[in-house]
């Protein structure tokens, strides 16, 4: 990255598409990893309310999943699957919360078009999705899911999504990593 900047404060790149590659590899330095905590934050959803991840701790794993673009196929398809499957991660203890840089407003035309059971939070200045490493250079989240458990820490990070199976897939990492024997957390 030093290189990179060095050469571009040189003068050595001239061209715009040149930045591209710095922007997302600057986006990534910020990036949470497994293991580490969660960085709390506050955003509301579609229908105004405001939420916070640290109103979770103690109570509740929680699946934050971050997704391009309201009413478009593959997210689409992605939160009707977690909305199908909200039964099974209420009885894994588990909040699902979905965030895309697009507005309220966006948000509950989309949650209503798909009676969708859980918060999709507008997160438009784009700093949560900054703090997670999920900003693209378009301006975009990059569809990514974390698993964070009930002491704020992040568990899993899903950084490819195969939005068939996604939400099964999360449920059964749940599932197998974050509860005790006897089936609770």
């Amino acid at each position: 990255m030093k290189i990179l900047l060095e050469a571009l404060a040189a003068g050595f790149f001239t061209s715009a598409l040149a930045i591209i590659p710095l922007v997302a590899i600057a986006g990534e330095k910020g990036a949470v990893q497994e293991g580490q905590k969660a960085p709390d934050f506050q955003l509301k959803d579609q229908h105004n309310k405001s939420h916070r991840l640290r109103d979770y701790l103690g109570k509740k794993h929680v699946v934050l999943y971050f997704y391009p673009k309201d009413d478009t196929p593959g997210c689409t398809k992605e939160a009707c699957s977690f909305r199908d499957e909200r039964a099974i991660f209420d009885s894994l203890e588990t909040a699902i919360l979905g965030i895309s840089v697009d507005d309220a407003a966006s948000h509950a035309q989309f949650a209503s078009k798909y009676n969708l059971n859980f918060p999709i939070l507008s997160d438009v200045n784009k700093e949560v999705c900054r703090k997670y490493g999920t900003l693209s250079p378009s301006g975009m989240a990059k569809r990514m899911t974390f698993v964070i458990d009930k002491n704020g820490t992040i568990r899993k990070i899903y950084h490819e999504v195969d939005v068939d199976r996604h939400s099964a897939e999360v449920a059964e990492f749940i599932r197998e990593n974050l509860l005790n024997p006897s089936g609770h957390s």
